[in-house]
């Protein structure tokens, strides 16, 4: 187990009745990798997560926990994870420091060796001042930082985090990355995220993008916007008729989003010809830059459908 990748997927499936949640899934996540599975609600990013964690059965491939089969060997795979959930699942009734002791009495971690890792993390997530509080009066923040340190106290190996940044503002968004990558570090840790804030997973080695349950593209970030990525004028007309015209002239460039346009830049000659030619036709206009957003758009020919968050690494 000691050369095995941090995760394995061959062939994953799922289905709910009719309803295909994942079909054909198959990758590999190497130690030490920050991997994004990136893609709209409903793509089959939390049935893969749940899978990986147990919680689901595949019903067909497999999938590997640093070599241990979470079928055959769920409980040595399970130890192996710190996983966060989309839905907080601390008790509030209870304090920040009795939060961790039980999550590590449960896992049976020695109890001189549990006062150490929750004593280490409480520091790492700058929580320390607050170890006696009830999570009750803890911010959205706070809360979120809290259940990465308890994901930890196991000594995890690779942390899953299922949409972590919903629900958060954009200071406690970016202070929550900023963590996760302090604990990477000094731990070696592997971190697998599932979002759909395209801005969030730019830094990530990999990104596996998913849609209605299928991989439709994986590789790193760079090499994904290389291959695929555009320029878009995202724009506001005038008025319907307007936009009408737009998307009639150029009916392989555009696409229609809830506010407006988006119209695919082929070349820079296109954007001064038709900034010359509709300026008066347009109320509001922006250049959208090579982005995974752009990546999806031009392989779906859909737009992800979530609010942007803000690009990890900016001021706070």
């Amino acid at each position: 187990m000691m050369d095995a990748p941090a995760v394995e997927l061959q062939d994953i499936g799922k289905r709910y009745g009719r309803t295909v949640a994942l079909e054909g899934v198959t990758f590999t996540v190497e130690r030490g990798e920050v991997f994004a599975l990136l893609g709209p609600n409903g793509a089959g990013k939390t049935t893969l997560l749940h899978i990986l964690c147990t919680i689901l059965p595949p019903d067909s491939g497999t999938a590997k926990i640093l070599g241990y089969d979470v079928v055959r060997q769920p409980t040595r795979a399970r130890r192996k994870l710190g996983v966060v959930f989309q839905q907080s699942s601390l008790d509030t009734r209870l304090t920040v420091e009795e939060n961790l002791d039980f999550h590590g009495i449960v896992y049976g971690v020695p109890r001189a060796l549990r006062r150490k890792r929750i004593a280490e993390l409480l520091d790492a997530v700058e929580l320390t001042d607050r170890r006696s509080a009830l999570v009750q009066t803890l911010s959205a923040g706070m809360r979120r930082r809290l259940e990465i340190a308890r994901a930890l106290v196991h000594d995890a190996r690779i942390l899953v985090m299922d949409e972590p940044t919903v629900g958060l503002d954009a200071r406690s968004r970016e202070s929550m990355w900023r963590y996760v990558d302090g604990l990477r570090a000094e731990r070696g840790l592997t971190v697998i995220v599932t979002t759909h804030y395209v801005e969030e997973v730019e830094s990530s080695d990999k990104v596996c993008i998913i849609d209605q349950g299928r991989i439709i593209a994986l590789d790193s970030p760079e090499r994904l916007k290389a291959m695929h990525g555009h320029e878009y004028i995202r724009l506001v007309p005038v008025d319907p008729q307007a936009g009408a015209a737009i998307a009639e002239r150029f009916p392989d460039l555009v696409t229609t989003v809830p506010d407006g346009l988006l119209i695919r830049i082929p070349d820079a000659e296109f954007r001064r010809n038709f900034l010359a030619e509709y300026g008066n036709s347009i109320r509001q206009l922006s250049i959208d830059r090579q982005s995974l957003e752009s990546v999806f758009l031009a392989i779906t020919g859909r737009q992800l459908t979530a609010p942007t968050a803000p690009t990890r690494g900016t001021s706070k």
